[in-house]
């Protein structure tokens, strides 16, 4: 089968390749670049595992092909550090508040709070558990995972975060 040309940005830089029409945007990220935070879970869109940002939207990659990527602009775990390397707000979050257990879903779901901060940097607990649906995760039961991005959301507003009463 004939490959073509792709560029895009991906977290940041430049990066281009040579794919099947027929790949996967989560194979080109894992496999032509390496970056293998971005997991492959169901390759059916169910599960979010793949989850990166794409001009600006929460995209399950197991659903572009990397073809219709092209000029994009791509967020993956890898891109969600601050500049200097240290932990973002959100994982710091996940970290403070034990939002993982055994981590599998934890790219996706950082990849997807993330997005969910910047269009809304406030939410309600109903908002965030609205807004992660689409990625599953089969160890914690989310309340962990809530308390992270809640945790993030105030870090990054500048204003205290109150665990809720449980």
């Amino acid at each position: 089968m004939a490959k073509t040309h792709v560029t895009m940005r991906v977290n940041g830089s430049e990066v281009e390749g040579l794919v099947e029409p027929r790949t996967l945007l989560v194979h080109f990220i894992r496999e032509n670049l390496a970056l293998t935070g971005t997991h492959i879970g169901c390759e059916t869109t169910h599960c979010g595992a793949c989850t990166v940002d794409l001009d600006g939207m929460s995209v399950k990659s197991c659903t572009v092909f990397a073809v219709q990527a092209e000029g994009s602009e791509i967020t993956t775990i890898e891109g969600i550090a601050n500049a200097d390397g240290t932990l973002s707000a959100l994982q710091e979050g996940f970290r403070q508040m034990h939002g993982l257990q055994c981590g599998f879903c934890t790219p996706g779901m950082i990849v997807r709070a993330h997005r969910l901060l910047k269009e809304n940097p406030t939410p309600s607990e109903e908002e965030i558990r609205f807004g992660i649906a689409g990625n599953l995760c089969r160890c914690t039961g989310y309340q962990n995972i809530v308390k992270a991005i809640q945790y993030a959301a105030a870090k990054i507003n500048g204003t205290e975060f109150r665990e809720a009463a449980e």
